[in-house]
């Protein structure tokens, strides 16, 4: 007897197409593949905690039946008769069905298998029952088998379901208790330790490693679900296991890694596809949307720009016709497919709140168990724990503090920042510096809400800690997440203009970026080009050899320096880059040789430094070989906006070249040279 889809419980993944349908398979094939199914499903490792019964029944069932595969395999040839055959498409069917329900509770995740206990149990007893059906029809006369197998099979038809309680005693009391205690957090009542450490005991989950890889699987179901109710629940289940892992097994961090690795190496120094980052952030795009001047951003990145006033396109700084933010479907697509290809968790911005509990399903439960989890590791970390205890409570409020919004909410309300500051000093770092990492992450993990801008705005040593950092971080992980916590306080225009004239929030910036690894560069950079929105931060900038340091790094990081050179430009830095030759000279390089992005901002800067910087940045750029012929190719192939730019530059080389910009003699000595190398192209 099949069995239907709605006996099963929502799964984890999904079989084969081909899975549940009966195969196509000449008579020797078809035993073969059911003696390979028995075989597979026989050395999958029992059930230890769940459904130990359920599961050991079966097992030895389909153990069984490898006997009798095997048995009619030996005999070679004319034993399968159209009812056998029939018989035996059903059973692959079933053992297919046995071996994936099989699978599921043994990968996925033992809170929910615990709340879904009584359903699975039904499919384990429903299967059974039909697996010895199909052996009622299985025509035995026929097979001329041997005495013992005949016997054999008798014993299987014999050990039908027995009729009982539905689910085991135990497993029905764990499930009692485990909802009892989601009911007393929803009403505020603190589990009992002596009856959290026995549910936890009794599903295994004995250690901080085992519970952090069992809210790894409800985060995956929370996925799955479609059932709001169902991800409410399994949301509670998160803050169940997260507040259990730090109350019975203390904080926990990431396995040490060699002090080389970390000194030299950033956890997220991937390098992403040009298209695929936002030009704002330089950061991997989770949800992109196309804005009215057709440019692509990603929406978090995007809504602050407009929050914060502006009313322009950041990249092309043409006025926004309307502030509507387009999903661009396409790209995000595209970005998710090439994540997964590269084992990249891609999580799109939307699907982070449904995750976390947008759209109404975090229920009471689940903020009260956050609530209590944030709570008592505050409650240990103010009571001065040591340094290596400190480290695994940070570690704790990091992860916290990534999840969602409002536990970045309750962990900032409940006092954490300033407690957080204290781990940020270069003594704590020198001793052990993966707690300055975690304590400088978690403020950065905090300042992503725009509520807790403000607060470590405020507290006291917050802004200096985050710049010591920054300028004397034991690792790169470290000084990057200081260099990101400051483009993200700076996504304020009242925060920008206060870290921008500051000399040490600057000079760390650039160090880092002209000096660091990996992505902390990228870091550093992304918090340089918010800067560059507010001009008295451009003077500072500026002053400090900026341009300079652009040039630097414009070829091993392309698509920021020029974004930052035209940020820069457009925002009174002009005559500086402008009297910079290298600058010009590079951006010309990056016309010719840079990805379709980096072209187009190199045109579109080389057009204001041409218009306004006077005729020896026009002689500067019209002296590289071959240039109008570079012009001419973008011309032709590039964006929209990179063609407009490019035919503007190619109107002012030829204005120079007839000896005139912008209304001025110029020195014949370099029309000569230039009209003698250049390349005659058609008007």
């Amino acid at each position: 007897m099949a069995v239907t889809p709605q006996a099963f419980p929502p799964r984890k993944r999904r079989p084969s197409a081909g899975a549940f349908v009966s195969p196509r398979l000449s008579d020797v094939e078809l035993v073969q593949s059911l003696l390979q199914l028995s075989q597979e499903i026989a050395s999958l490792r029992p059930f230890q905690y769940l459904l130990r019964s359920c599961s050991l029944s079966i097992a030895r069932k389909v153990n069984l039946l490898a006997v009798l595969f095997e048995e009619l395999l030996r005999k070679r040839a004319g034993y399968c008769s159209p009812s056998a055959v029939l018989c035996f498409e059903e059973m692959y069917i079933l053992l297919q069905r046995i071996k994936t329900l099989i699978e599921d509770c043994s990968n996925g995740s033992k809170m929910w298998l615990l709340l879904q206990v009584e359903l699975v149990s039904d499919s384990f007893r429903e299967l059974n029952a039909d697996l010895t059906t199909s052996l009622d029809v299985f025509p035995v006369g026929e097979a001329e088998l041997g005495d013992d197998v005949e016997e054999l099979v008798d014993l299987i038809k014999n050990q039908r379901s027995r009729a009982g309680a539905r689910v085991d005693p135990r497993d029905d009391d764990l499930r009692r208790g485990v909802l009892a205690m989601l009911d007393g957090i929803a009403r505020e009542v603190v589990p009992d330790q002596a009856q959290l450490a026995a549910a936890f005991e009794g599903l295994g989950l004995r250690d901080s490693s085992s519970c952090g890889q069992e809210m790894e699987s409800l985060e995956e179901e929370v996925q799955n679900q479609s059932d709001e109710k169902a991800k409410s629940q399994a949301i509670a289940l998160i803050g169940l296991v997260r507040y259990a892992k730090c109350v019975l097994y203390g904080g926990s961090t990431p396995p040490k890694r060699p002090a080389e690795f970390r000194l030299r190496k950033s956890a997220s120094s991937i390098a992403f596809p040009a298209d695929f980052r936002c030009p704002i952030t330089l950061d991997l795009m989770r949800d992109p949307v196309v804005v009215a001047t057709g440019q692509t951003y990603d929406r978090e990145s995007i809504s602050l720009w407009i929050q914060s006033g502006h009313n322009t396109c950041p990249k092309t700084g043409q006025t926004l016709a309307h502030s509507d933010l387009i999903p661009n479907r396409a790209l995000k697509n595209l970005i998710s497919l090439w994540c997964r290809e590269q084992k990249i968790p891609f999580e799109a911005a939307g699907d982070a709140a449904r995750a976390s509990g947008g759209g109404g399903a975090r229920s009471k439960a689940a903020i009260e168990a956050t609530k209590m989890t944030v709570s008592f590791l505050l409650r240990k970390l103010r009571g001065g724990p040591p340094a290596e205890v400190a480290d695994g409570i940070v570690h704790e409020l990091r992860a916290l503090a990534k999840s969602d919004s409002e536990s970045r909410a309750f962990i900032a309300e409940a006092g954490a920042i300033p407690q957080l500051v204290r781990y940020l000093g270069s003594d704590v770092a020198s001793e052990y510096p993966s707690l300055q990492v975690n304590a400088i992450t978690t403020i950065l993990n905090l300042s992503i809400l725009d509520a807790n801008k403000a607060r470590i705005m405020e507290t006291d040593g917050a802004l200096n800690g985050v710049i010591e950092v920054l300028r004397t971080g034991t690792t790169w992980e470290a000084k990057g997440n200081a260099a990101a916590t400051i483009f993200s306080l700076s996504g304020v225009h009242s925060h920008m203009k206060r870290l921008g004239r500051k000399t040490r929030v600057v000079r760390g910036l650039m160090d880092l970026a002209r000096d660091g690894h990996g992505s902390a560069r990228r870091d550093a950079l992304a918090a340089i080009l918010n800067l560059a929105g507010d001009r008295e931060a451009v003077a500072n900038l500026l002053e400090e050899g900026m341009v300079e340091m652009v040039c630097d790094v414009m070829e091993s990081l392309q698509d920021e320096a020029v974004t930052i050179l035209e940020a820069v430009v457009k925002r009174g830095g002009l005559v500086a880059v402008a009297a910079a030759y290298c600058a010009i000279r590079k951006l010309g390089r990056v016309l010719r040789e840079g990805s379709e992005r980096a072209r187009e901002s190199a045109a579109a800067t080389l057009v204001m430094i041409c218009r306004k910087g006077g005729p020896d940045a026009v002689v500067e750029l019209a002296t590289m070989p071959g240039i109008e012929r570079v012009i001419w190719e973008l011309m032709g192939t590039g964006t929209g906006r990179a063609k407009r730019k490019a035919a503007s530059l190619l109107r002012t080389l030829r204005r120079w070249a007839a000896g005139l910009v912008d209304g001025d003699p110029v020195d014949p000595d370099y029309t000569t040279n230039v009209t003698a190398t250049r390349i005659m192209l058609p008007s």
